[in-house]
């Protein structure tokens, strides 16, 4: 869906992970907010008005929508920051797709049963696949971000890297506000503009969102048919084959080489079977697919075979493991039962804590005394760094990570 800005996102992921860099103290004072000369913003806006980018903007609506802007220093902050805590695999997935959001994931797709079928109908996306995204993107509507886009993008736009990205996503937004789609006090996101149910940056919007209800409004922020239908848009606009699964986890045969595994380097089904995989449980590989790439996210852990639809949702955010996260929950949402983990274990001793799990460790290091704010299974700097106070105390590797065996100590 868009490049740089899902980075905007790594906090935002259904509010029950933060990927916000474990800061130290040094690196906490270097992000304090630069202070910024409202006259060059006015001026830097008053110079945008009259750029090509910005001629489907009325002088009126341009005025309305930004005569009381003043620039957001912190947004700038976030666009240089860069991350210091690298979340394996294994802790990404067990937050995203635990027993929570698939519980919350079937209810959402029993109650939208009726519109998910109309727009599978029209787009021929699955609709466990789009609750899917809906669920990692904002946790089915609950966590949509709370920054103005207008001010955050104006000042992106104006101060910085990137400007001339910005401003292209800047005029998108004032465009999304002129024709009356989502009101000013609802456009809001993320501080890199991403917005609404499955968070779409607002060129994207131009591009992929429909009004699946009639009104007259492309509402991805208050109409959930609309949003659930633009992100089936999307996904068929990213090359989404109706009918065919994202792919399958399956079982290596002994010594198989893994040096080339690939989602990239797609063979046909057939060739994949001569060579002796299996679906994880043993049976023969189906024909859903007609090629697939092989796709091993950690050493020793899970392998997949995944196809185009794969390739549909890496495209919503470039990361292999956020489209595996949407894969696996679509799955899960599809099924019965419960349980999350896949056939193979990851290759690990410690394995990642769910969102009710980070909620009782949090609560445990508030009982020692911690300073963390509230338990609210969102594990950021101030827990990271309670978390290497337990871990040293512990005589464990002090590294900020919360797993299974620090939480197993705590109770």
């Amino acid at each position: 869906m868009i490049s740089f800005a899902r980075t905007a996102l790594a906090a935002l992921l259904v509010g029950a992970i933060s990927l916000a860099p474990s800061m130290t103290t040094s690196a906490q004072a270097q992000d304090a907010p630069p202070s910024l000369d409202s006259a060059e913003f006015n001026a830097c806006l008053n110079n945008l008005r009259i750029t090509p980018a910005f001629k489907a903007i009325s002088p009126a609506a341009f005025a309305r929508f930004t005569g009381d802007l003043t620039p957001d220093p912190s947004v700038l902050v976030l666009l240089n920051r860069q991350p210091e805590f690298t979340m394996p695999v294994w802790d990404y997935l067990a937050v995203l797709v635990d027993d929570e959001r698939v519980g919350d994931g079937r209810a959402a797709h029993d109650k939208w049963r009726d519109v998910l079928a109309q727009i599978e109908q029209q787009t021929g996306v699955a609709p466990n696949v789009v609750i899917g995204v809906w669920g990692v993107e904002s946790n089915f509507g609950q966590n949509l971000g709370g920054r103005p886009l207008v001010q955050s993008l104006a000042t992106l736009s104006c101060f910085g890297r990137r400007q001339t990205y910005f401003r292209g996503e800047f005029a998108a937004a004032l465009r999304i506000l002129q024709e009356g789609h989502i009101v000013p006090e609802k456009l809001v996101g993320s501080w890199a503009g991403a917005f609404g149910q499955t968070q779409f940056m607002p060129s994207t919007f131009f591009r992929s969102a429909v009004d699946f209800d009639g009104d007259g409004r492309r509402d991805i922020v208050d109409s959930v048919p609309d949003a659930l239908a633009s992100t089936a848009k999307f996904l068929q606009n990213a090359g989404y084959r109706r009918g065919e699964p994202w792919g399958f986890e399956v079982r290596l045969p002994a010594g198989f080489d893994t040096s080339g595994a690939s989602r990239k380097n797609k063979q046909p089904i057939a060739a994949w079977r001569a060579s002796g995989l299996t679906l994880a449980d043993g049976s023969p590989l189906p024909d859903s697919l007609p090629s697939a790439g092989l796709l091993i996210p950690a050493r020793g852990g899970p392998a997949f075979l995944v196809g185009r639809n794969f390739d549909s949702l890496y495209s919503y955010n470039a990361s292999e493991n956020y489209a595996l996260a949407i894969a696996h929950l679509s799955n899960l949402v599809a099924q019965s039962g419960n349980g999350t983990a896949f056939s193979t274990p990851w290759p690990t001793d410690d394995v990642g804590l769910s969102r009710a799990q980070n909620r009782e460790l949090q609560i445990l290091l508030l009982a020692r005394g911690h300073d963390i704010g509230s338990a609210d299974g969102m594990i950021g700097a101030k827990t990271r760094e309670a978390i290497k106070t337990e871990q040293q105390r512990l005589g464990h590797k002090v590294d900020g990570r919360a797993g299974q065996k620090l939480l197993g100590e705590l109770r």
